[in-house]
């Protein structure tokens, strides 16, 4: 019989001190009843990753890791990083260390009932990752819920890999994780980033709950950001969008100089600075806009090429 594999919840913390002791209790029995059900080994445990947090959120990690060294342990960052980073951190942290890992958010709105399914899948079925998909959106605002749809599928239109409806709810084997690790790039889209990874992958449905304690720390500025990375890390679809339509452009003026050319000939010129107006316009917004995209890949290149670290490690608490 198969050693039972360790198993690490890793969680990633930006001042969430309100809802800690909530999800400090809830993984603690998720973890306590995996290993009475034989499901994981004795050694797995939980890793908090403090994302440079502003409030008492290390101070409850540290004070956790005091009453149970075993089962809890932390990372506490230099400064804020972003989730994606502070996730990459948590994640690299435990090669060689665990098994498996399984990678969720502080707040709980990711079921951990279903790790259970994602544990067989990794055992049984000897998937490498295994991904945790939202059956349904109730918990979120119209808004939200429609424009992540949206989102999801512009990302496939472009090209992008991605799995619907999923957020950064999954499983990844000890073997991914050190392929993952071979990335290098400072701006991280972990949704896309383990699509490339070509292992083994399967798919666990759960619904999300509504959160149940402090508020969310993503902005719509940082929404947007993200957004943002998931496109031009993956993607250049962008540009030669910008590059069909400045084609298109240039030969509808092509066809309006052909135009004014035969007017000015018969002696129809036309006088008037509206249809000029709308031509200038329509040009210069493009070029704006074509402006802002290759400035965007541009911008990206410059932070990319400085190979400046992704996060530094302040403290770490181990067993």
């Amino acid at each position: 019989m198969a050693p039972q594999p360790i198993l690490s919840f890793v969680v990633p913390c930006y001042n969430e001190q309100a809802v800690l002791p909530h999800t400090l209790r809830e993984l603690l029995a998720t973890l306590g009843g995996l290993v009475s059900e034989g499901m994981i080994s004795e050694n797995s445990y939980l890793f908090f990753v403090d994302d440079g947090s502003q409030d008492d959120t290390w101070n409850l990690i540290e004070k956790a890791h005091a009453e149970n060294p075993k089962c809890v342990r932390g990372l506490k960052l230099s400064r804020n990083v972003g989730h994606q980073n502070a996730l990459l951190a948590g994640l690299l942290g435990q090669i060689g260390r665990a098994d498996a890992v399984i990678s969720l958010d502080a707040d709980l709105q990711d079921n951990v009932a279903i790790t259970k399914q994602m544990i067989n899948c990794f055992v049984s079925s000897g998937a490498d990752i295994v991904f945790g998909v939202r059956s349904e959106r109730a918990t979120d605002t119209v808004f939200k819920r429609k424009t992540a749809q949206w989102y999801y599928r512009f990302l496939r239109w472009l090209g992008v890999e991605i799995v619907l409806d999923h957020g950064d709810f999954r499983l990844i084997s000890d073997r991914a994780l050190r392929a993952l690790a071979q990335f290098g790039e400072v701006h991280v889209f972990l949704r896309g980033l383990v699509m490339q990874l070509g292992f083994k992958t399967e798919l666990v449905y759960f619904e999300r709950k509504p959160r149940a304690y402090g508020e969310t720390k993503y902005t719509l500025s940082k929404m947007l950001a993200f957004a943002s990375d998931g496109i031009t890390s993956f993607s250049i679809r962008p540009l030669r969008v910008v590059t069909t339509l400045g084609l298109i452009l240039f030969a509808l003026s092509i066809v309006a100089l052909i135009w004014v050319l035969a007017a000015w000939l018969v002696g129809r010129t036309i006088e008037g600075w509206a249809s000029l107006m709308v031509i200038f316009l329509l040009v210069s917004s493009f070029q704006t806009l074509a402006l802002g995209i290759i400035g965007e890949y541009v911008g990206k290149t410059y932070f990319e090429t400085k190979s400046r670290p992704r996060y530094i490690v302040e403290k770490e608490l181990s067993s």
